[in-house]
């Protein structure tokens, strides 16, 4: 706790009155180096675009109500979820509510074409969308730089508005701002200094630290029962939801190489919006695929569907729609997100989070989540790769911007099992230039994912600050959300926190200093993560990769909370073969283990408290943490718990 505001200093401001001004942050205008080509109706006028709208559920209360009791042993609805068709019956829009939102979109020029249950892809020309929604849309050019290729996109300049009759009706307008805009959670080793990995003896893993298969999870984590038992995944079904294309070969030759039974049909991709384009480094394809290959080599037996979108704000709602209308997987993934509040960017109708309403693509998400809840569908995501400062790790820090306690979306969503990330333990050792002798530290235990177990390092290259030796924040996301109320699985647990006092978001430049968001304090938020696997590079893992700069090859010394999302996924395919039904939300049955007493005790614990190190904020203990939630996985022990909490 605290080692931040030793250790940075000026770098982390607290304000003690802060008020909330209406300016947005991030704008457009505002990112480096862009530029404004002008109006899009002057520049494309006769060139037609897309928007997806997303319609609320109805009865949207009765399906809450439903949920709790879906996932309430010994309620006589206990695991009946519902058919896709079911739950269309029951809660999607009417027919005549889509038809007057049809009808209301015509009459602006717009057509509108039904792509689920509850969103519609809308289109027209670009004058024609700027009357619907009431603003001016905008062409903008990103040069290229680094390693990022140049692209354009369009956004408006100013908060949509939704047609006042129909307003009620709609969720979220999802597609008027085109730029990239969530980033996947794969890390890998910083570039600090040269070193070399020892495995420490005894260890239960047979390959180095930073090398590490699914073989050595299924060790480390105690998975291998459930393969002596025949559990392979055979018979299930598992997704990737994903922003960015990939090889398929890649997966397969990763899964033969550990000599894995597999089917060679075993993997389908669907293109979702027209898919996000070739392979590339840049887009994020080493994402989609460690997903795919970590997910299925856990689950060799499972079947895969890889759902793929472009890397928008469009893309990210199509994406879990068109997944969960399917209902085709019982259990999905993915590994892509972005600092909550940056969601309040969306251009569509804004609420105060506060009040526990989410805006825009966070309200049509979370009602697809809910949806997917009730089907019984289990859902995993990334908790973030920037320990409690989620914001700094998308790129919002010093000089431009403060530093304030934050968390990732979509883990932070109540429908969402959020999976964050330990180290393991290990010997580092480290060669350093002008030095004789390597450095060598030794992590004794598996603890939690900060990387501020590097500091000896950083001392050593002369570079003390984390910042400047570029170790922070790299650890487990965790925090509260100022978004989502905590959930009712939460509630009540020891060590759950309220959100911290005096955290702003701050923009220092372009001056003057503009204050953009000050987060509620004290505020009774859904805490992230739920529960945890090694994520800290430095222990983690290689990757089959065919790089778009290199080729293809072998990586090592990769990780990231991007590992355990599509980890879990594949263990609860497991889980749905050795129950022979579908788990569902996952947070129910794993949080009642903690409610009750049974999550670290008795002979077969389902659990393992983590109670060493910190997120550069948060501490590991005995029990919850918004660090590494409720710890790590015991995979066949949490089998076993949940056979018997089924009964």
């Amino acid at each position: 706790m605290n080692r931040l505001t030793r250790k940075l200093g000026v770098f982390l401001l607290a304000l003690s009155v802060l008020s909330v001004p209406a300016a947005r942050a991030a704008s457009v205008a505002a990112t480096p180096g862009i530029v404004d080509l002008g109006s899009l109706e002057s520049l494309s006028a006769k060139v037609p675009i897309s928007v997806t709208v997303a319609l609320h559920l109805s009865n949207l209360d009765e399906a809450q109500t439903l949920l709790t009791s879906l996932y309430t042993v010994g309620d006589p609805q206990y695991h009946q979820f519902l058919s896709a068709e079911q739950f269309v019956a029951r809660f999607a829009p009417s027919d005549a509510d889509v038809a007057k939102v049809e009808a209301s979109l015509a009459n602006f020029g717009l057509s509108a074409e039904r792509t689920t249950a509850t969103t519609l892809r809308v289109t027209g020309l670009p004058a024609d969308l700027e009357r619907a929604f009431a603003v001016s849309l905008h062409s903008y050019e990103v040069p290229a730089h680094d390693t990022v290729a140049g692209f354009t996109f369009h956004a408006p300049l100013s908060v949509a508005t939704v047609p006042a009759d129909i307003v009620s009706l709609v969720s979220a307008v999802a597609g008027l701002d085109s730029r990239p805009r969530y980033h996947a959670h794969a890390r890998a080793v910083p570039t600090s200094a040269n070193k070399s990995l020892e495995p420490l003896r005894g260890q239960a893993t047979g390959d180095a630290p930073g090398s590490y298969t699914v073989t050595d999870f299924a060790n480390y984590y105690n998975v291998n029962p459930l393969y002596q038992r025949g559990v392979s995944g055979s018979g299930t079904k598992l997704a990737i939801l994903t922003l960015a294309n990939f090889t398929p070969s890649d997966a397969f030759n990763y899964w033969q190489a550990l000599g894995l039974k597999v089917n060679s049909n075993r993997l389908t991709v669907i293109n979702v919006d027209g898919g996000p384009g070739t392979p590339s480094d840049a887009s994020g394809s080493l994402e989609t695929t460690l997903d795919v290959e970590q997910s299925g080599g856990i689950a060799p037996g499972a079947e895969i569907s890889v759902y793929m979108a472009p890397n928008t704000n469009q893309g990210f709602v199509d994406v879990f729609a068109i997944a969960v209308d399917s209902n085709w997987a019982a259990t999905l993934s993915i590994s892509w997100g972005e600092w909550e509040w940056l969601e309040n960017l969306e251009n569509s109708p804004v609420t105060d989070p506060i009040t526990g309403n989410t805006v825009a693509t966070t309200q049509a998400v979370h009602e697809l989540l809910l949806r997917a809840a009730i089907q019984g569908q289990s859902m995993y995501t990334a908790s973030g790769d920037g320990g409690a400062y989620e914001a700094y790790d998308d790129g919002l820090g010093p000089p431009d911007y403060s530093i304030p306690l934050s968390a990732e979306y979509p883990a932070s969503d109540t429908y969402m099992t959020a999976g964050g990330g330990t180290t393991l333990a290990s010997t580092q050792s480290f060669t350093i230039t002008g030095q004789k002798k390597p450095l060598v530290i030794v992590i004794p235990h598996e603890r939690v994912w900060g990387w501020d177990w590097l500091d000896p390092l950083c001392d050593a290259l002369g570079t003390p600050n984390p910042i400047s030796c570029g170790t922070f924040s790299g650890g487990s996301g965790g925090g509260v959300s100022v978004t989502f109320g905590v959930p009712s699985y939460q509630r009540g647990l020891p060590g759950v926190q309220l959100s911290q006092p005096k955290q702003a978001f701050i923009e220092y430049l372009p001056a003057p200093t503009q204050l953009l968001y000050a987060l509620p304090a004290y505020y009774a938020g859904r805490n992230v993560p739920d529960v945890s696997f090694d994520a800290d590079p430095y222990t983690g893992y290689v990757v089959y990769y065919t790089s778009s700069v290199t080729g293809y090859g072998l990586q090592s010394g990769w990780g990231g909370t991007s590992f355990v999302a599509p980890q879990l996924n594949g263990v609860t395919a497991l889980f749905n073969q050795y129950l022979g039904e579908r788990v569902g939300l996952l947070n129910f049955p794993l949080y009642n283990l903690a409610h009750t007493g049974n999550a670290y005790g008795g002979r077969n614990p389902p659990l393992n408290a983590i109670v060493y190190g910190d997120n550069w904020f948060y501490d590991g203990s005995n029990g919850y943490n918004p660090a590494v939630g409720l710890g790590t996985m015991n995979v066949a022990n949490f089998a076993a718990a949940l056979r018997a909490n089924a009964r």
